[in-house]
């Protein structure tokens, strides 16, 4: 396969159908992004996809507008884009799985087919959530893609364990970590390539998967085709698209993405997980934090004093699952549960609901926070790091009443 054939670029995907660009509507902005962010934050519809918002044309980042939240899973056509590189034009019939490495016993190659024949199917319902998303919410901003609250989605996803077929090529001892990599390549000879590592306990995890389905469907181009890694509970940068060789190494992976980039400061998140690749300076960044997000009414709505306002939501962790959600008309004097809607997995997000009337005409402010299983719940204070990593403070949205 030609790993060097881009299906985003620039002269081919604008051949390929792309709607006229529409600047956003009031209600689809997110207050607090930088200036240059918002002016280019436009629509776009990518050949196959829905209008989403355009972080980045080349290599390809996109958004999901809050509304399309509202569905229990993101339908494919409107999930985020993420990529640092060109989209890689992948033939099923080309596609090879390999697997090798100091660490395996017994290198092995796979179809698409082969693997699904030869393995258990399995699949799990998780959030999909680039590292950075929030990133443009920070105060002073940082530097990397100035995504605002839609650089995520949640999916069913569908393939085999990782597991399975790491243990089928035979995991050898010392074994201690799986570096992935896929079929995309650097746009710039000096960009390095974009492979990334987990360490064999998440490797081995039964609900790390190699995936060819999303919400029932074949994965689109733009979201990994013909087969990603999933790792939920796990931010993005691990979800390795175009999925082509695993490695399995006896040392700790000195790659750019992984040594250099996608770090946050040792300790300011808690334990990484990942100890072969912190240092004593910082780690990687790994799991996703508890987070909540209110989406509708959309900020700046207006709504009347002394009818019912139906406020809804979602809600996610790293994977011990939601407990609860808490809403605040008061500036955070008083909580209120919201109702929780159908429990998909611990990895998947989960909607909720509050009814809320206000009283009087003016400035109405709602403030949402989720509390997770294992006791955590979201930040009142931005833990603030150079790569704009973890962004859950307890939103606040504000509405006008009449």
């Amino acid at each position: 396969m030609d790993r060097r054939r881009f299906l985003a670029d620039s002269s081919a995907t604008l051949a390929g159908g792309l709607l006229i660009p529409r600047v956003l509507l009031s209600e689809e902005m997110v207050s607090g992004l930088p200036a240059g962010a918002v002016d280019t934050g436009i629509l776009n519809a990518l050949p196959g996809k829905r209008e989403l918002i355009k972080r980045s044309f080349r290599p390809p980042n996109y958004e999901t507008p809050v509304a399309l939240f509202r569905e229990e899973l993101t339908p494919n056509d409107a999930f985020y884009v993420r990529w640092h590189t060109g989209v890689p034009d992948v033939s099923v019939a080309e596609w090879r799985l390999r697997i090798g490495g100091p660490g395996v016993k017994s290198p092995r190659e796979f179809t698409r087919e082969e693997l699904r024949r030869r393995f258990d199917a399995a699949e799990v319902v998780a959030v999909n959530q680039c590292s950075g998303n929030r990133r443009g919410l920070f105060s002073p901003h940082v530097p990397g893609v100035q995504w605002g609250y839609g650089g995520m989605g949640n999916a069913r996803w569908s393939g085999v364990r990782l597991k399975d077929v790491l243990e089928d090529a035979g995991i050898a001892p010392g074994a201690l970590e799986v570096v992935a990599n896929g079929a995309d390549a650097p746009l710039l000879e000096a960009t390095p390539d974009f492979v990334k590592c987990l360490p064999m306990w998440k490797a081995l995890d039964p609900d790390t998967l190699i995936v060819f389905e999303m919400n029932g469907e074949p994965l689109p181009a733009w979201n990994g085709f013909p087969a990603r890694l999933v790792v939920p509970g796990w931010t993005a940068t691990y979800w390795i698209k175009a999925l082509t060789d695993l490695t399995v190494v006896d040392k700790p992976f000195d790659g750019f993405w992984m040594k250099t980039a996608y770090r946050v400061p040792k300790g300011m998140f808690g334990a990484s997980g990942f100890e072969s690749q912190d240092t004593e300076q910082n780690s990687p960044i790994t799991a996703i934090k508890i987070n909540s997000l209110i989406v509708s009414p959309a900020p700046g709505t207006a709504l009347a004093a002394g009818r019912r306002a139906e406020f809804h939501g979602i809600a996610w962790d790293g994977g011990s699952g939601i407990a609860r959600v808490e809403v605040s008309a008061d500036g955070g004097n008083s909580w209120k549960e919201a109702r929780l809607g159908r429990d998909l997995g611990r990895y998947s997000w989960r909607q909720w609901r509050w009814d809320f009337t206000p009283k009087a005409a003016g400035p109405l402010s709602i403030l949402a926070r989720a509390f997770a299983r294992d006791g955590s719940t979201q930040s009142e204070k931005l833990a603030h790091n150079p790569a704009g990593y973890h962004h859950n403070l307890v939103q606040k949205a504000d509405y006008d009443v009449a």
